[in-house]
């Protein structure tokens, strides 16, 4: 979009918060870069440039604008939506693949070369790799030097910064001021670290119990979490927390999730720790408590929360197509902003789909309980009732088929696509291929259609995939004048594309079934 002078030079004068994210604007006259929205007096049009990234303007030479923090805009909706290189790579550099693994760990898990990489990000997105996590970096720099009371030096290496000095360089360059100069302007504005007064935009705002940022290896165990922080997760309007929330509270494993006091809570397993996230609709934010054994995770966590959530999502370009369909207008209209529950892990998903096969949702939590309580990580949550982390691959790989209280064949199904996942055959999350996915998981015994298209639609986040062959989905669609097959289902949501996920929860909350109501516990 940022090509498309006259459209975004409207949008900014419109101040129209729905392109946030999109594409960001620099002014020539002062050398600062600013989200559409921004709340100052709009510049001349040919003081405008407008860049595709945080980054590139920065690459640039423009700093962020103080008053609208565009670093902080909800993530571009065309990175969820697409599944070309570009758009694999973002996600992976969200999910922190570049801090921990570099750009040749990025171009490895693509399967392109680092040359290639390196030229699609240019050209797409004005930056390369390394510029991009640079900007990730320094906005969590930033959320944590803000409203913490951690020292610079925790704050630089829970960034993900390898030095102080880096630390320092970056932060003066980005935002033109020293971290100790940031963090006193906040206590200035009334943001003083640890008042929990968290600003009312952007992507994300922490106050922090001051929890100690380790610099070690990974521990071996989990350890007891030390620290609470609080965030803001902001989204796209507007935005329906009925079936979203349902669905995660409906579907909770016993252990690994709950609802508590108004929140869906659930264990993070991370690469340098573990964590306990709170998330709880509220107005104009989901706010997001996160308890972490290590705050080197903390941009992860952020990024897993938000692709949990779907809160990248744009509901005005989603609805605006469904809402063209007779039959869907009406659910459109009644309740506008639909999200995609997805997932925090999507081994974790896959495993449960395989649970969920053939059997009620009741059924499903008990199969997924009584294996989180036999493999599952014990954990600390002193604030709630969440006592493990869901297994891993290879420990599920390696249990013995006749523990598991399931059918023969789908004791098979599970510890294959557990041995496939621990192995590396079969690579699901951020920056996956979704057609190689799809292809390996459908090769597997007792993997078909059904739930090909769950995982695809919940862990790989694929926002086309459609369930034609799902019962609810099919009762739904003969209850509002729809196909009920699965072929003339699939014919008739051609329409949807590219969006056919989202019509899927549109047609599941016409019944009243527990994954589609707010819990009010």
């Amino acid at each position: 979009m940022h090509t498309e002078t006259e459209r975004c030079v409207r949008a900014v004068r419109s101040k129209d918060a729905r392109f946030d994210g999109w594409f960001f604007t620099a002014v020539l006259t002062t050398r600062i870069y600013c989200r559409p929205s921004c709340p100052v007096v709009p510049p001349k049009a040919e003081n405008m440039r407008f860049y595709p990234s945080a980054a590139a303007a920065q690459q640039a030479g423009f700093r962020a604008c103080k008053r609208c923090r565009p670093d902080a805009s909800p993530g571009s909706p065309q990175w969820n939506e697409r599944a070309d290189l570009v758009a694999r790579a973002m996600r992976l550099i969200a999910d922190g693949c570049v801090d921990r693994e570099g750009v040749s760990g990025l171009a490895v898990r693509l399967g392109y070369s680092t040359r290639q990489v390196e030229r699609q990000l240019l050209a797409e997105l004005g930056a390369g790799p390394l510029a991009l996590a640079r900007a990730q970096r320094a906005q969590t720099a930033r959320l944590l030097i803000e409203t913490s009371v951690l020292p610079m030096a925790d704050v630089a290496f829970a960034a993900g910064f390898a030095s102080i000095r880096t630390f320092n360089d970056t932060v003066r360059e980005v935002f033109a001021l020293s971290p100790s100069e940031l963090r006193n302007r906040a206590a200035g504005n009334g943001r003083a670290p640890g008042t929990g007064h968290a600003p009312s935009t952007g992507r994300a705002f922490v106050t922090a119990a001051a929890p100690s940022a380790t610099t070690g290896t990974p521990a071996t165990e989990p350890a007891a979490v030390t620290g609470t922080l609080s965030l803001r997760l902001p989204y796209r309007a507007p935005l329906c927390p009925d079936n979203l929330f349902g669905h995660l509270a409906a579907t909770a494993v016993p252990g690994v999730e709950e609802w508590r006091d108004g929140a869906y809570r659930r264990t993070l397993r991370l690469p340098y720790g573990h964590g306990v996230v709170a998330l709880r609709p509220a107005s104009g934010h989901v706010a997001c408590t996160l308890a972490l054994t290590d705050l080197r995770d903390l941009t992860l966590a952020i990024s897993r929360c938000r692709r949990l959530l779907d809160l990248d999502a744009d509901p005005v370009a989603v609805d605006g197509l469904l809402g063209t369909d007779p039959v869907l207008a009406p659910l459109v209209a009644r309740n506008p902003g639909r999200r995609v529950p997805r997932t925090v892990d999507a081994a974790e998903f896959a495993v449960r789909a395989v649970l969920g096969q053939q059997v009620s949702t009741a059924a499903a939590r008990t199969h997924a309980a009584r294996l989180v309580r036999d493999c599952g990580d014990p954990v600390d949550d002193p604030a709630g009732g969440l006592t493990h982390l869901f297994p891993e691959p290879d420990t599920l790989a390696a249990l013995d088929p006749e523990r598991l209280a399931l059918p023969r064949t789908r004791r098979t199904t599970l510890t294959t696509l557990a041995a496939e996942l621990a192995a590396g055959r079969i690579v699901l999350g951020a920056g996956s291929d979704w057609g190689a996915a799809r292809e390996r998981l459908a090769a597997l015994p007792g993997i078909g259609p059904w739930t090909v298209e769950t995982v695809a639609m919940r862990a790989l986040g694929d926002p086309d995939a459609f369930l034609p062959t799902d019962l609810g989905l099919r009762r739904a669609a003969r209850a509002s004048g729809l196909p009920g097959t699965p072929a003339a289902l699939t014919a008739r949501a051609e329409a949807w594309r590219p969006w056919r996920a989202y019509a899927v929860q549109y047609l599941w909350a016409t019944d009243d079934h527990p994954i589609n109501h707010l819990p009010t516990g």
